[in-house]
């Protein structure tokens, strides 16, 4: 969901807040409304183009999110910024289904779920590994490979990603239908 506003200057003047100070603020705020209480800030990313800034926000919840609730957290942060002057693009998108893990708590929370997970540095001569994930023992995520177990340190973690299976899915929801009978 994308959304124009306008905002203030990307740097503190005065004692006034810059744009990216008032967006991070109104974003860590969400937590605090009722109606948003269940969303959890995946990203954020602020970056200037131009003269305007681009801000951008990732967001889930359990059961996801839907375009609704991105249209909801967009028009509440447009309000939350409307005092700024200087010109913005907003966009609010939901995790998705191949979501990124971003904290290590993350690797805890998507246990047992296929996952791929991108390296700085080869391991096992490969920079791309796909498994189970089986959460973190110390400083690295442990997959689970037809190999065996293959423990990455969390530093050498370039990107990670939970691999949604359509067919898993497929099977799954036939096996419900199936068992409703």
């Amino acid at each position: 969901m994308r959304s124009v506003g306008a905002s203030r200057a990307s740097f503190v003047v005065r004692g006034h807040v810059s744009l990216v100070e008032a967006f991070e603020n109104a974003a860590s705020a969400l937590a605090f409304e009722p109606e948003f209480r269940d969303i959890e800030i995946v990203a954020r990313r602020a970056r200037r183009h131009g003269r305007s800034a681009e801000l951008s926000l990732t967001v889930d919840r359990p059961g996801g999110i839907d375009l609704e609730t991105c249209g909801r957290i967009a028009a509440h942060l447009n309000g939350a910024l409307a005092s700024e002057p200087d010109p913005y693009t907003l966009e609010v998108e939901s995790a998705g289904l191949d979501r990124p893990l971003v904290r290590p708590e993350d690797y805890e929370r998507f246990l047992d779920c296929d996952v791929l997970v991108k390296t700085t540095l080869p391991i096992a001569s490969e920079y791309t590994h796909r498994g189970k994930l089986r959460g973190v023992r110390g400083n690295a995520v442990i997959l689970e490979r037809k190999a065996g177990e293959l423990p990455i340190p969390l530093e050498m973690v370039k990107s990670a990603n939970v691999e949604y299976d359509v067919r898993a899915d497929l099977r799954r929801a036939k096996k419900e239908k199936r068992e409703k009978r």
